[in-house]
């Protein structure tokens, strides 16, 4: 009797607590990258310690134990994106980091922290090089496309798009988000901006030009990850127990699939674009067919809800970040990549480029066509 075969991943250990992001470089002549972050300590009370030491003594056993902690919780890491070895470490913030991100050459990295600030790093000798300061919590970060801005969001509900040339010049704000901002990506040659709420359902893309909402992707339920394909030509949300997949030009519905438990995030494989993978609370990472939404592996390993799962630039492996602390690379079964099963027009053809020129007469369409629309679309959610 065959027995089934069961994935073995490599397991990363670093951080303590729950790793909430995750992202790859593209591949780069020295290889590819995986840079991670963690949400930190939760608070601690020093009542727990002054019932078995003295005072003095409890907190300078406290703050040992916290300084100690700090150095792996509130601070990016930096690996090899293959293999899975560390390479660095980003220390610098003083709070939980929710969001972190490469450059697309791998030079440069950026991290959103609970701290009310976001940080740009040498990727090469991990020194801080900028702290962008926010007056809340920063919860999302993104590097344009061609480097030279860094777009933020969180809990103040503003867009705030930093010009890496100018570092010390004030940021461009968008300060009409319906909601607070949990997630933020650029597309379309950087012409255009993403972004979901934590509380409110719904994308929201936005013209960079007059920083007005063009057109919202309607979801039920808050997005916990929204991730623009490879080629430029998808955008996959999760948003509940629904992972959607998005005409990323037109803005269509595509494809949505109900999953089997509340999904934090979604995936599509970049390569031939006929799978895609899933991980949220019931601490599995699922593997599904693109084209017809059935379930064709499960991987099993992680002890808490799987926050962030992200494929790797070529779709050979993924990597998997929980509440347990752990990061998981997945090699993606050979089978899996079957040429004759790529999704057309959604293969390694290259990526899609969308002129300046065709985003603003695709979003002066938007303007003339849903004029009233829009407009009332607006009023609403701003209310």
């Amino acid at each position: 009797m065959d027995k089934k075969k069961v994935a073995v991943p490599l397991v990363c250990h670093g951080h303590s607590r729950p790793v909430v992001d995750l992202f790859y470089s593209p591949v780069t002549p020295d290889g590819f990258f995986l840079i991670s972050a963690s949400k930190g300590i939760p608070a601690l009370s020093l009542f727990f310690l002054s019932e078995f030491y003295p005072f003095s003594f409890g907190y300078l056993l406290l703050t040992v134990i916290l300084d100690s902690i700090k150095q792996l919780d509130s601070s990016p890491m930096l690996r090899n994106g293959e293999t899975g070895d560390w390479i660095g470490t980003f220390e610098g913030h003083k709070g939980a980091v929710w969001s972190c991100c490469l450059d697309t050459n791998a030079l440069r990295a950026a991290s959103g922290s609970a701290d009310f600030s976001a940080k740009l790093w040498d990727a090469l000798t991990g020194d801080e090089l900028q702290s962008f300061e926010h007056k809340h919590i920063v919860r999302a970060c993104a590097f344009s496309e061609d480097t030279h801005l860094l777009l933020t969001g969180g809990f103040e509900k503003i867009l705030r798009i930093f010009d890496l040339n100018r570092p010390d010049a004030p940021p461009r704000e968008v300060d009409n988000s319906p909601g607070s901002i949990r997630t933020v990506a650029w597309l379309h040659s950087d012409q255009t901006i993403l972004s979901s709420c934590a509380d409110i359902g719904g994308v929201r893309l936005w013209d960079i030009r007059s920083g007005k909402i063009v057109q919202t992707l309607e979801t039920k339920s808050p997005v916990t990850s929204a991730e623009v394909s490879q080629d430029g030509r998808y955008i996959t949300t999760a948003d509940g127990s629904t992972v959607k997949f998005w005409d990323a030009n037109h803005f269509g519905l595509v494809k949505s699939y109900d999953m089997p438990c509340n999904v934090e995030s979604a995936s599509l494989e970049p390569k031939f674009g006929n799978k895609f993978v899933a991980g949220g609370e019931d601490m599995w990472i699922h593997v599904f067919d693109f084209h017809t939404g059935e379930q064709i592996g499960c991987n099993k390993g992680h002890h808490g809800p799987v926050h962030c799962v992200r494929f790797s630039p070529g779709g050979e492996s993924y990597a998997s970040g929980s509440e347990d602390g752990t990061i998981r690379l997945w090699q993606l079964s050979p089978a899996s990549h079957d040429e004759n099963d790529s999704l057309p027009g959604n293969g390694p053809t290259g990526k899609v480029k969308v002129s300046a020129d065709d985003v603003a007469q695709k979003i002066e369409v938007l303007h003339i066509s849903k004029e009233g629309k829009t407009a009332e679309k607006d009023k609403a959610t701003d209310a």
